[in-house]
């Protein structure tokens, strides 16, 4: 049994700890412990390792630790990486790669940090075999990870490799792609299920119909791609392939639940291609449509999710020039009047770095979920469209307007 982090983006911890609650019910081993800002904690076997980086979502890696300890200076934190077995799981041919993270850490140099760490893995190696791996930042076989607070340090080797919103499928991206694992998370926190229709209607490069329509379709976010565990020493190659092989796809739909459409003919073709590269086999429909002109793709209610377009993206905002912030205001005006007439009974849901969205749209937000983006506040807004006009002007929404019951 292992003791294993599952960083996700800020923000999604819950998500994270939800979903890796569904995946313990595939294992006996497998346990959930705690959530802290940026992941969750949890243990169980190599296997259940396995079994995370093949089925999560939201996790960005699987780490597992190795050592932990108090420290005081570089020193003690050699002195731990030097003692951890690392020849039990990689070897001197084998290259590396040493990142560190920090919270509140007295030490001066995070750069020296990584170094130290290198040091000790190297020095272990050379001692036992003679050599020692070499550094490559780029495409390592191994990456190890160390975390410092105020008072701990704690080591891990990477099970995952690539970070795991890298599924496999993605050739090309739009100028400013979501993430997959985010992509993921907003599904779920926006409560779609496979069945329930869904709309994304500024798609780009289709990230967001991709993920929900690899879940319709039951294909896991890593069943096309490699780990770092697949390199592990003494990794067991017929179990990880029965493992691959137990994976049962679901029924394709007989008739289309997840619609897309965005303003570019290029992101509509692009997004086109991505579902085709990531296995999907049933038809997802998309249209080049402007966003204020589209309509509810389905007479039963859904849930509308896009991540809309701002700052240099769109061009409406790159400098403080008043047509450009008129053309924004005109854009999302007319979109909050394509809610509220063509999406009643609809859940929409937008993802955005723009704080003052609900004020463009001239709508009351029914709930928002604060998410950060790589290093970018940004915010779920949840509109509930009500039927009847919903909308923020003059005096206060009444609790009908806002969706309030």
């Amino acid at each position: 049994m292992a003791s294993y982090f599952c960083p996700c983006p800020r923000g999604m911890e819950a998500a994270l700890a939800e979903e890796l609650g569904e995946i313990a019910q595939l294992s006996t081993t497998f346990k959930v412990h705690n959530q802290v800002p940026g992941g969750v904690h949890c243990s169980g076997t190599m296997q259940d390792a396995w079994l995370v980086n093949l089925h999560s979502r939201i996790a960005s890696r699987v780490l597992m630790r190795m050592g932990q300890r108090s420290y005081s200076n570089e020193n003690d934190i050699y002195d731990l990486v030097l003692e951890q077995p690392w020849e039990d799981w990689f070897g001197p041919d084998h290259t590396i790669r040493v990142d560190v993270t920090a919270v509140k850490s007295p030490l001066k140099s995070l750069e020296f940090t990584t170094l130290k760490i290198k040091d000790a893995i190297c020095d272990r190696f050379r001692d036992q075999y003679n050599k020692r791996p070499s550094v490559n930042t780029r495409e390592p076989d191994m990456r190890i990870v160390g975390f410092l607070d105020q008072r701990n340090f704690i080591i891990y080797l990477d099970t995952s490799g690539e970070a795991l919103f890298k599924r496999g499928w993605r050739e090309e991206t739009g100028d400013a792609p979501l993430r997959e694992n985010l992509a993921a998370g907003l599904l779920r926190v926006s409560g779609w299920k496979p069945g329930v229709p869904l709309f994304d209607p500024m798609c780009g490069s289709g990230t967001i119909l991709v993920e929900a329509a690899q879940m319709v379709q039951g294909i896991p976010p890593g069943a096309r791609r490699r780990f770092a565990f697949e390199q592990f020493a003494d990794h067991d190659r017929q179990a990880w392939a029965a493992m691959k092989a137990a994976i049962k796809p679901n029924p394709l739909p007989s008739e289309p639940t997840i619609f897309g459409s965005d303003i570019s003919g290029d992101m509509v073709a692009m997004t086109r291609h991505n579902l085709k590269v990531a296995g999907i086999l049933f038809d997802v429909p998309l249209k080049q449509i402007e966003a204020q002109h589209v309509s509810a793709p389905t007479a039963q209610p859904g849930i509308l999710l896009t991540n809309p377009p701002y700052g240099e993206r769109i061009g409406v905002r790159g400098d403080s020039t008043v047509p450009q912030d008129e053309m924004a205001l005109g854009f999302y005006s007319a979109f909050s009047t394509t809610l509220k007439q063509r999406f009643a009974g609809w859940t929409a849901y937008l993802f955005t770095a723009d704080l003052g969205l609900p004020k463009m749209l001239r709508l009351k937000e029914s709930r928002k979920t604060p998410f950060f983006n790589g290093a970018l506040e940004c915010r779920l807004f949840r509109f509930d469209m009500v039927a009847g006009f919903n909308r923020r002007e003059g005096a206060t929404p009444s609790k009908t307007e806002t969706g309030q019951n």
